[in-house]
């Protein structure tokens, strides 16, 4: 099989290297080597990525039948994206491709070039609301790592082209050459495709210590009732202090703090395990299985069901 990268310049050099990387492990442990790769560019010759680190490329035009078309981003990919002969290309090739991918703002190049319409797609989150703006046609779903939608893979930004890198492995070879390469590279093996591309412990990372303390002493207690007088109690200050704190550095008031913990919490058991929802929603603190059902809509746009059904 023939993967193929485009890169053009400013293009981030992990957005390549990691995808590269993992394609690369059954190469040398697979025989015959299942795999041919090559990096494309719309000239040919060494292509500058934002880093300042050049990578020799063939041209484009030059490409016969590639199995698996994979258009990388970086900085430079929506400039890239807005030259008519690199995107009439990328259109000629992708249609002849088996599988047509993209990783983080690649998904741009994609989407100029028509073949994302009608589809969905995700790119790096930073990217969203400008992808959203520019392909009202494609639906796009940011809150991804990875996402598959028939012969089209889009990935978030940077680490989650090796995701869809081993996702595409274990597609091919199976399981246990994903795995392989997987610990060859020293990363998780699986990071399920529709897990959130960032948690709400980072996302609400307060400045003060305080604040820190109690949302840690939630996560680890998701399971137990936390109303805020306990939250506030756990780091030794009064629940109306605590809540008018929180509000301030955080934004959300604590019971929404800490439903949004539950409810990543649940989606990691939701697409990891086969256990029920019901028995899902009583784990991590959810008073009923319905509860949790319209927190996931709110957080992830889809109950849980639908959830499991993409994670499979």
């Amino acid at each position: 099989m023939h993967i193929g990268f485009l890169v053009f310049p400013d293009f981030n050099i992990l957005d390549l290297a990691g995808p590269l990387a993992a394609f690369d492990v059954p190469r040398h442990e697979v025989q015959p080597t299942p795999y041919r790769l090559s990096v494309f560019s719309e000239t040919g010759g060494p292509i500058v990525s934002s880093s300042g680190i050049s990578v020799n490329t063939v041209a484009l035009r030059r490409a016969r039948v590639i199995d698996t078309f994979v258009a990388i981003g970086g900085r430079g990919a929506i400039a890239a994206s807005k030259r008519a002969s690199l995107t009439r290309l990328v259109r000629s090739i992708a249609q002849r491709a088996r599988r047509v991918c993209s990783v983080c703002s690649g998904a741009f190049l994609l989407g100029e070039a028509g073949l994302l319409d009608g589809r969905r797609a995700t790119t790096h989150w930073e990217y969203a609301s400008r992808f959203k703006h520019a392909f009202p046609d494609v639906q796009m779903e940011c809150d991804r790592i990875y996402l598959r939608d028939g012969d089209l893979w889009t990935s978030g930004g940077v680490t989650a082209g090796i995701d869809l890198a081993l996702a595409l492995i274990e597609e091919d070879l199976g399981i246990e050459a994903a795995q392989r390469a997987a610990r060859v590279l020293v990363v998780y093996h699986r990071r399920i495709g529709g897990q959130s591309q960032f948690s709400a412990m980072l996302e609400m990372e307060p400045d003060t210590d305080r604040l820190k303390r109690a949302l840690h002493f939630a996560r680890e207690h998701l399971s137990e009732p936390l109303p805020v007088e306990r939250l506030a109690e756990s780091v030794h200050i009064g629940a109306r202090q605590f809540s008018r704190l929180f509000q301030r550095e955080t934004g959300e008031t604590p019971a929404k703090a800490v439903e949004r913990l539950r409810t990543e919490a649940a989606h990691a058991h939701v697409t990891e395990t086969t256990d029920s929802i019901e028995t899902i929603a009583r784990k991590v603190g959810f008073a009923n299985a319905e509860r949790m059902r319209r927190a996931f809509i709110r957080l992830y746009g889809q109950p849980p069901q639908a959830v499991r059904r993409i994670a499979r």
